[in-house]
């Protein structure tokens, strides 16, 4: 991700010291993303991913790295935090939380076919089986509270248009969330961000997920809608495509078939998805932080996405 703070050879090689990683060979950021500092950590075992974490704090940390964790055990390709010689999960590199964690194979794909979104589906689907025996407990951190905060700080940045929208849609969502049919919807621990450049293919097979510091307690849907939103969408109008989405509902439901109150809720779950991502994306363009390599991704994606989604959808369940 994004490289907010700088590392010296020495100081990753004192910091690994006590790891079962081998000794360090070369180290390199990886400059995508706006959230935390990671880098490529090439050492005589093989190679790892160190996270710095930059909002993150210890007290948070250990539901993301125990949920990692506890999917790897389950025998999920999701890559497993490499314990230090105590056993601890992360330690503080330059005064902030770090971890290390296996580098899977594979890369992510800019244009997804039927076949990689059903792979997708799969993986949902045998994740959120999983996460039912799992303890932890840390409610979603960009949830519709979150959302309507952002909105106020965003009040004086935003042309008309866009706040009127956002106003309409936070308002619409205020409401859904106090339904019983909401209410009833099955959750757990979820991804919460399973875009394409989180998953890395081994050409139509799923070579792992990664990235999971936007993951929550939050519906098994709303993580489904995410991934949707991103997969199955046509990248210029932001409108889903059928094949793909049908091919990604068929393999998620084939290993956990939806419920009643989970299929009639499907469609304000894809604009629930759609307004956290514009709100963010609105955020970190209104509000960058400083970086050495910093990405801010385009928010009018996302409100196209969004005004897909209220417009209607390609099929019901």
């Amino acid at each position: 991700m994004a490289v907010f703070t700088r590392i010296t050879h020495e100081e990753l090689q004192d910091w690994l010291t006590g790891r079962d990683c081998g000794e360090l060979l070369s180290f390199e950021g990886i400059e995508s993303g706006i959230e935390n500092t990671n880098y490529f950590v090439n050492t005589s075992t093989g190679r790892f991913v160190l996270t710095i974490f930059e909002k993150l704090t210890a007290k948070e940390l250990p539901f993301y790295l125990g949920l990692m964790g506890h999917l790897a055990g389950k025998h999920l390709p999701v890559p497993g935090p490499v314990a230090g010689q105590r056993g601890e999960l992360f330690s503080n590199l330059k005064g902030k939380p770090a971890t290390l964690v296996n580098c899977l194979k594979g890369r992510s794909v800019e244009q997804p076919n039927a076949i990689q979104c059903a792979a997708i589906g799969d993986f949902l689907a045998k994740a959120h089986l999983a996460v039912q025996d799992f303890a932890g407990s840390l409610p979603n951190p960009r949830d519709l509270n979150w959302i309507a905060g952002v909105q106020s700080q965003l009040q004086m940045h935003l042309p008309e248009s866009v706040r009127s929208l956002l106003q309409s849609e936070i308002a619409h969502q205020q409401t859904v969330v106090q339904t019983p049919a909401h209410r009833a919807l099955p959750r757990g621990a979820v991804h919460a961000d399973l875009f394409r450049d989180n998953a890395l293919m081994l050409g139509d097979a799923l070579g792992g997920v990664i990235d999971f510091y936007f993951a929550g307690i939050d519906t098994f849907l709303f993580d489904l809608a995410v991934t949707a939103n991103d997969w199955c969408i046509h990248l210029d109008t932001g409108e889903l495509d059928a094949l793909r989405l049908q091919a990604m509902l068929e393999a998620y439901q084939a290993v956990r078939p939806l419920s009643t109150e989970e299929r009639a809720m499907w469609p304000n779950a894809l604009r629930a998805a759609a307004l956290r991502f514009w709100t963010s994306r609105l955020f970190d363009y209104y509000m960058p932080r400083e970086a050495e390599v910093l990405n801010v991704k385009d928010p009018g994606h996302f409100e196209r996405v969004l005004q897909a989604r209220r417009a209607g959808l390609p099929f019901e369940l």
